[in-house]
């Protein structure tokens, strides 16, 4: 494979958050995109956020009609800013739920950009009759029982989409009888034997009654898709980031309400994944995270490859107390934390922004709401502790 690249950054910006874009490098912006009771929707919920090769940045979340997570008859919409999130053009439809029976909707987007290719896959639920927890087993596209996968895949930088269901694909074991993309956005490989392998990252609950994490990863472009080995028992949405020396990083929420994040690591590109344990540096209150490189260009092995930045409600009991968190060693230790939320915070996911900025996505709990800042808004917590 060939290695993948990012869009070029605007005039003046950086390869990465050196910069915060035409704003200033110490601040925080925000705007909300999607608010409850408005544009046909009385809920909106679970944030998903990328940049094409176009450098199109890219918003997505759920419209609910019912209010309800799947089975609900929810639609998977989207927005997008041709200015790194300055503005943004009207709320669009990717794929759109039935709310008159036979009752069928989709939920908890997720992107996946190819960097070679330029695709755009919009991973997400697609259900009828069950929600995750009571989805039986079984593969047929066609059963209204299952709670199925589904990819919508854009080649015109996100304005159209295709739909296709992929739960025979990502289900090895019969015994599998459910399965949900973990939502925000996936990855794609930059280094070694695996770049340009395509990784989203999904929860499954296997035949014992177990919540596990897999990888399902694609090495042909997102022609076809395929399951890792299951990790871990008592997991739920998780991430994965590349680190500075090709192994990837699993960060996964705790469906038994622990209190902290749990991590394990790959040295296959997602295939199988080592020991699970607990990161008792990322305290969580059960809830959707997000973890990314900040230096997405970076080369392998250099200091700006270790640079990860990550994004939760960082309190073990409530969602509240949204906070950015960074490390300069590949995730081993967090040394900078800065709140930018001490409400009501749910789920929440980061993407670098071509003009050198970052861009974070979260629930506030009354939407949907886009925020941008630079490194030095972070870095500005050590220059006060150093003071």
């Amino acid at each position: 494979m060939t290695q993948a690249s990012w869009p070029a950054p605007a005039a003046g910006g950086a390869a990465g958050p050196a910069s915060g874009g035409g704003e200033s490098r110490a601040s925080f912006h925000e705007q909300d995109l999607a608010v409850n009771g408005r544009d046909g929707f009385p809920d909106y919920r679970i944030p998903a956020l990328t940049v094409t090769n176009a450098g199109t940045v890219l918003a997505s979340y759920d419209g609910r009609p019912t209010g309800l997570d799947s089975p609900g008859p929810n639609s998977i919409l989207q927005r997008r800013s041709d200015d790194c999130g300055r503005t943004w053009q009207p709320q669009t439809v990717i794929h759109a739920g039935r709310p008159t029976r036979p009752i069928s909707g989709y939920s908890d987007p997720s992107y996946v950009v190819d960097r070679e290719t330029g695709a755009i896959f919009n991973f997400h639920v697609h259900s009828w009759d069950r929600g995750f927890f009571d989805s039986r087993a079984g593969v047929d596209p066609l059963d209204p029982e299952v709670q199925h996968a589904e990819v919508s895949t854009s080649t015109d930088d996100g304005r159209t989409w295709s739909h296709r269901t992929i739960t025979a694909d990502i289900t090895p074991e019969d015994s599998w009888r459910s399965r949900f993309a973990a939502s925000g956005q996936g990855i794609q490989l930059r280094y070694g034997p695996d770049a340009g392998r395509l990784i989203q990252q999904f929860t499954i609950i296997n035949g014992a009654g177990d919540l596990q994490a897999v990888s399902v990863y694609s090495d042909d472009h997102g022609a076809t898709w395929r399951a890792g080995e299951p990790v871990g028992t008592g997991m739920d949405e998780n991430k994965t980031v590349e680190l500075s020396d090709g192994r990837v990083l699993l960060n996964s929420r705790d469906s038994r309400s622990q209190g902290y994040r749990k991590v394990a690591i790959s040295d296959d590109g997602g295939v199988t994944y080592g020991a699970v344990t607990v990161d008792t540096q990322l305290p969580d209150p059960s809830n959707n995270a997000s973890i990314i490189r900040a230096y997405p260009e970076a080369p392998q092995g250099s200091d700006r490859a270790r640079v990860l930045l990550f994004a939760n409600a960082a309190s073990r009991t409530e969602r509240t107390e949204g906070t950015i968190r960074m490390s300069r060693d590949d995730g081993r230790t967090w040394p900078v934390a800065k709140v930018f939320r001490t409400g009501s915070t749910s789920y929440s996911t980061l993407a670098t922004l071509p003009d050198g900025s970052v861009g974070l996505l979260y629930e506030p709990g009354t939407g949907i709401r886009f925020a941008k800042f630079g490194l030095p808004w972070l870095e500005d917590v050590l220059q006060r502790r150093d003071r």
